[in-house]
């Protein structure tokens, strides 16, 4: 490449140059930026410096080098970081000349992966991508000594690529040895990963697949980025043979594309990697006042419930549960290393048509952070993790849709229509917030604090309201305990609904579309809840004391040993009132939040969890069988053994029928239809024509 060169410099010149530039750089408070920037070189131990694009423009002859040559010019820079550090720290110097390099931050011409093709092959850029899988750290070779039989080392540097050439000649002149032998030992290895990285979910044309490209790290940027992160990767592309079936090796003529890293930033917050919180946008100051100024203004909560998903009429219930999923709850820490979780999951079931997937389309759209997935299609490897081997051998682990969706919420649609098996891995992500997997040698617990909203229909298409929530929706139940919140979504007609409905519906097909004055514009929405999701409320004594009552009043059902809440549901509540506070941008959690989110859990209790045959509130409904069931199947049983005595004698219907009555839980028309039941259900059997045992 260097007899294209235009620049008339030689090497050391320009590394004087750079040299220069590095020691007399002052930045905007008049400091020398990268002299300091030498100096705590040995203090952090560290082998690298960063220099900003920006402070570069008062050298265009440096820049012009840039994007000629990158390979060229980032040598002269190790080469004037090394001559600085020498003149302060000879023996530091000493010890890292070989490894000393600069990072690039901020460097202008940002592509999308899909811009990176042939043209860009030796020239350095920067592209923005979501890391989808990371290889395990390898040795890579960067100088390697090999001995002849006649003990003389003869050495070789490996600059590029991944290929090691053995030496055909010793480099002792009178030695004829043409047989060598490698001594690790002698030898210099740098750290190397293979990353891959795929374009970001908000940049995809609709209809296309996802570009990807491989990277390849070294030294201290290896486990920098994890499966999930979104970063910026600064790096040159480079090209590598791809073998051909039917082309001997080294003979083909195609090449793949990838990029090494030179610098990694990540988008959102550059702070540690443990406390990095990766946001869709950085606020700016004028958008932080907007937001501000929506948050003070007095109808702000009824505005976000109408602005979200405004194109469906209605359903301001569910539309309200949503937007307090997006914003969710703070984790709570506790002492001894457990977490509490923060996060919210709703559950939406009901008949066909009634736009619950329009809903999770416009939730993982507007949520600072979300993914959309549909249970058909997903796997169980595929929403939490799945261990994958890479052509080079390496067994990688790649990231499913729980995982990429960390700190944010996923949205699946059909989760009726998922595979069992691939479901019970979500019974994890959902309650421990963690996806655990132990596949090909790599055991791995990956963070997975997302929300989960979930839409389903019921069995029979319709939703049945004489059945309970278990009979209507095929799903386990410690699965939909797992929801702090289930709506139950249904069509019935009435006239003034409908036409409310229908005339909605024909307006969005007229030009002026939903013009409605108060709806918020939808990136503010975003912007708005991610700024909502920072704020981290206490509750307040009053909260406190509303949502404690509330517990003890469900636990304390009048009738016999009736136990309905469980403590999930009191997390629940105080989740749901600690997230409608920050939504409103409040610093403490107040009573009406408390009252709020008790509204919620109780019309998702009017909805759900009635218990048919009596009409009262039961959660034991989503939990299996309600208790008035239980009951009378146990008094049935008990009244049948008696009848049967010790010698298991026949027991006539007629009989059974009259002592059933007696015990006032049952008439005679129910007696009858428990008995055909019990017989379905195998529980009893007829021993002889119109007379029962138990089985």
């Amino acid at each position: 490449m260097s007899s294209a060169q235009t620049s008339t410099f030689t090497d050391s010149a320009l590394s004087d140059k750079v040299k220069e530039f590095l020691t007399r750089f002052k930045d905007g408070n008049g400091e020398y930026k990268y002299v300091q920037a030498i100096d705590e070189m040995m203090p952090k131990n560290s082998k690298f410096i960063i220099v900003d694009y920006n402070d570069l423009i008062i050298e265009p002859e440096i820049i012009s080098i840039f994007s000629e040559n990158p390979d060229r010019i980032f040598d002269a820079f190790s080469r004037a970081i090394k001559e600085a550090l020498q003149t302060r720290f000879p023996d530091y110097a000493a010890k890292i000349k070989d490894e000393v390099r600069v990072r690039l931050i901020n460097y202008p011409s940002e592509r999308s992966l899909r811009q990176i093709n042939a043209e860009t092959i030796g020239n350095i850029t920067s592209v923005s991508g979501m890391v989808v899988r990371a290889s395990e750290v390898k040795p890579l070779a960067k100088e390697l000594i090999f001995v002849c039989p006649d003990e003389h080392q003869t050495k070789v540097i490996q600059i590029k690529g991944m290929d090691v050439k053995v030496p055909v000649v010793c480099d002792n002149p009178n030695c004829k040895q043409r047989d060598f032998d490698l001594k690790p030992e002698a030898s210099k290895f740098i750290d190397f990963q293979i990353m891959r990285l795929q374009e970001l979910p908000e940049d995809l044309p609709p209809g296309q697949l996802p570009h990807y490209i491989d990277v390849t790290v070294r030294q201290d940027l290896v486990d920098n980025a994890r499966p999930g992160d979104r970063i910026v990767l600064t790096g040159v592309v480079r090209v590598e043979q791809e073998s051909v079936t039917g082309v001997t090796r080294g003979h083909s003529g195609l090449y793949r594309l990838r990029i090494e890293g030179n610098n990694i930033e990540f988008l959102g917050g550059r702070g540690a990697k443990t406390s990095r919180k990766i946001e869709r946008e950085e606020i700016s100051p004028e958008e932080e006042k907007m937001i501000k100024a929506l948050a003070a203004s007095p109808d702000v909560y009824q505005r976000l419930i109408d602005s979200f998903a405004p194109h469906i009429q209605g359903q301001s219930l569910i539309k309200e549960a949503i937007l307090l999923l997006i914003v969710g709850s703070n984790q709570r820490s506790l002492g001894d290393g457990s977490k509490i979780r923060g996060d919210i999951n709703v559950f939406l079931v009901g008949d066909p048509g009634t736009a619950k997937s329009e809903m999770l389309k416009f939730c993982s759209r507007i949520a600072p952070r979300g993914l959309y997935t549909s249970g058909r299609g997903s796997t169980a490897a595929g929403l939490t993790a799945a261990v994958v081997r890479d052509k080079t051998g390496i067994m990688m682990l790649e990231a499913g849709a729980v995982v990429l969706g960390d700190q944010g919420l996923v949205s699946i649609d059909e989760f009726d229509k998922m595979k069992p098996e691939d479901r019970s891995a979500l019974h994890e992500v959902m309650e421990q917030q963690s996806a655990s997997i132990a596949k090909g040698g790599i055991v791995a617990t990956l963070n997975a604090r997302t929300s989960i909203l979930a839409a389903a229909n019921p069995m029979y298409g319709k939703y049945d309201p004489f059945k309970n929530i278990t009979e209507n929706v095929n799903l386990p139940i410690p699965l939909l305990t797992r929801f702090d919140l289930i709506f139950v979504v249904r069509d019935i007609p009435t006239k003034e609904r409908d036409e409310q409905i229908a005339r909605h519906i024909i307006e969005l097909h007229t030009p002026q579309g939903t013009d409605k004055k108060s709806v918020v514009d939808v990136d503010l929405l975003t912007k708005y809840l991610s700024y909502a999701k920072r704020g981290s409320p206490d509750l307040t004594k009053e909260a406190e004391q509303k949502i404690l009552d509330y517990y003890l009043q469900m636990r304390n059902v009048e009738s016999e040993e009736m136990i309905t809440v469980t403590p999930r549901q009191l997390e629940g509540i105080i989740r749901l009132s600690t997230a409608r506070a920050r939504l409103l941008m409040k610093d403490k959690v107040e009573e009406e939040d408390a009252e709020r989110a008790i509204f919620l859990i109780q019309s998702m209790l009017q909805d759900a969890g009635v218990d048919v045959n009596t009409g009262k509130v039961d959660l034991g409904v989503l939990q299996g069988k309600p208790r008035s069931e239980v009951s009378k199947m146990q008094l049935f049983m008990d009244v049948l053994k008696g009848l049967e005595g010790d010698n298991k004698i026949p027991v006539e219907e007629k009989a059974f029928v009259r002592e059933l009555e007696k015990s006032e839980k049952f008439t005679e028309e129910e007696a009858r239809n428990y008995i055909r039941r019990m017989l379905r259900e195998a529980s009893i059997y007829e021993s002889k024509p119109g007379h029962y045992n138990r089985v």
